[in-house]
């Protein structure tokens, strides 16, 4: 179950130490500086506000004592990317999957094909909510997922691991089951409805496509990367390949 913070003094000391939070309530009407202070935050770590009526809180909080304010947390802890890059052989990066159906999904299917880990991105997408939890049916018991302040920093990091870096993108000049996945691999996915951002791309090592016999230019994220997760497998024992520094 995700974790609360009730109260103004215990909302503002997990915002400004950026502990894993999921959405805040706020009482409907309420205003002062120190909540304004709370929806700045908020908005700087694109986490959702949502301002709803007392029963409301009252009902999530357990108690009438919140102050008005009530921060969820993410239902699972997140993993230092440090320790997921010292024993993998495949990790998923995403960039900026904001659905938690589909994180979930991946989450699962990532589990399933041997990812050693998920690294998501601390702005701009989904964390470890109940839904996400749910949709990964147990595989969130199973696999761990990091979550990073930047993704390219984190791409460049693995990359000085030794990991080679395969982006999946409808312009990738390579097919996903043509190309030899060289070990320890990463495979990179974008968000709903806008890929891989341009920036991600560049740290790419590799785009990679799958060809579409239809009009629909792309798929489902985590369709996607269940095909291509897939491929991998597949494979059982890609060639492991230096990088050079």
């Amino acid at each position: 179950m995700s974790s609360l913070r009730i109260g103004v003094h215990p909302v503002l000391e997990a915002l400004r130490t950026r502990q894993p939070l999921t959405h805040i309530l706020v009482l409907k009407g309420i205003s002062g500086p120190r909540l304004q202070e709370v929806i700045d935050l908020c908005r700087e770590q694109a986490i959702p506000v949502r301002f709803e009526p007392r029963e409301v809180l009252d009902r999530v909080a357990g108690s009438s004592a919140h102050q008005g304010v009530v921060a969820l947390g993410a239902a699972h802890r997140h993993a230092a990317l440090e320790d997921l890059a010292a024993r993998a052989q495949l990790l998923v990066v995403l960039d900026g999957v904001e659905d938690p159906h589909n994180l979930g999904a991946i989450v699962r299917t990532a589990h399933a094909a041997g990812a050693a880990g998920v690294v998501i991105p601390e702005r701009r997408a989904v964390g470890l909510t109940e839904t996400v939890a749910k949709a990964a049916a147990g595989a969130l018991e199973h696999l761990p997922v990091a979550r990073v302040a930047n993704i390219s920093q984190a791409l460049e990091m693995l990359k000085s691991r030794g990991f080679w870096i395969y982006g999946l993108d409808e312009r990738g000049d390579q097919d996903y089951d043509r190309v030899e996945y060289n070990v320890p691999t990463v495979l990179v996915l974008g968000g709903e409805g806008k890929g891989i951002h341009q920036l991600v791309r560049r740290h790419c090592d590799v785009l990679v496509r799958i060809p579409l016999a239809g009009r629909i230019s792309s798929l489902n994220v985590s369709v996607a990367a269940g095909i291509v997760l897939f491929e991998w497998k597949r494979r059982s024992a890609p060639r492991h390949v230096e990088r050079l520094p």
